[in-house]
């Protein structure tokens, strides 16, 4: 009983929304004092950063430790995905790496603390879970674009490596020279060179962005957009289900209305014991 209570504590708290609203500030917090450690900082602020640094481990330490504490089932904890991408970024960032030739390794791992706020703005786990279903659909999309890119990459090539062999010389450089093109970054200084020697090149490069920065990049959106959209759909789905679901508290409140509605004599009967 004792224990049912401890879990039902462990459970308020984790999802109250004033703790769920410190634990983000406390990651942004985290991400800022990564930022200030990147600048010259006297040796006394050095050291407190040094002690919020650990301050700020054992908090998400703490943290973990009460999401694992107030799942009903142990074992559940570790069927969500993310629960183990927090954990382990936790565990990792314990490791007392500041003097030694992991401290590199050990500060990286402190950057990469700011991503647990995914794990609580379910709009975060939304966007990043969309865009992950998205990469095969979008694989097929990206080897189109390479075809039509190698392609390019090749009538530039040939046309003008000698106009001029920095952006044109071989087809890697072509490849690197396109998606500058792509990008718009002094793109029409590239065409307007290569057009002094073959006036209509302007069509080269207008064909291409067209199909990459116009056609593609549309494709790649609408995609995207597509599975986001499916995914909110599952997120309320879900949410209406379990709103739907009735708590304990409303199943014993039906019970007592069925009770006041059966006659007195009938409620007697089934409560006295039989003979």
């Amino acid at each position: 009983m004792q224990a049912e209570v401890l879990q039902s504590r462990f459970e308020n708290i984790r999802s109250n929304k004033l703790f769920e609203t410190f634990v983000v500030t406390v990651i942004v917090f985290s991400a800022l004092l990564v930022g200030a450690k990147t600048y010259d900082i006297p040796q006394p602020f050095s050291s407190i950063a040094l002690l919020l640094d650990w301050f700020i481990s054992f908090f998400f330490l703490t943290e973990i430790t009460i999401r694992f504490m107030a799942e009903k089932r142990k074992l559940d904890f570790f069927k969500n995905f993310w629960n183990w991408f927090d954990t382990i970024i936790v565990v990792v960032s314990m490791i007392p790496a500041d003097n030694t030739d992991l401290a590199v390794v050990g500060r990286l791992v402190r950057v990469f603390r700011v991503l647990r706020m995914i794990s609580f703005i379910p709009e975060l786990r939304i966007l990043l879970v969309s865009l992950v279903k998205a990469l095969p659909q979008l694989g097929y999309v990206m080897l189109l674009m390479f075809i039509i890119f190698y392609i390019y990459a090749a009538i530039g090539s040939t046309l003008f490596e000698e106009i001029n062999p920095i952006l044109w010389g071989d087809i890697s450089i072509s490849l690197l020279t396109l998606f500058r093109v792509m990008t718009f970054e002094d793109w029409t200084d590239v065409m307007y060179e290569t057009m002094a020697v073959y006036p209509l090149s302007w069509v080269f490069y207008l064909s291409f962005i067209f199909f990459t920065a116009f056609a593609f990049l549309n494709m790649v959106i609408g995609i995207v957009v597509n599975v986001m959209e499916q995914e909110n759909a599952k997120a309320r789905a879900a949410e209406e289900e379990q709103n739907d679901e009735p708590s304990l508290s409303e199943l014993m409140y039906e019970i007592k209305q069925i009770k006041a509605q059966l006659p007195a004599s009938e409620v007697q009967s089934n409560l006295s014991p039989k003979q």
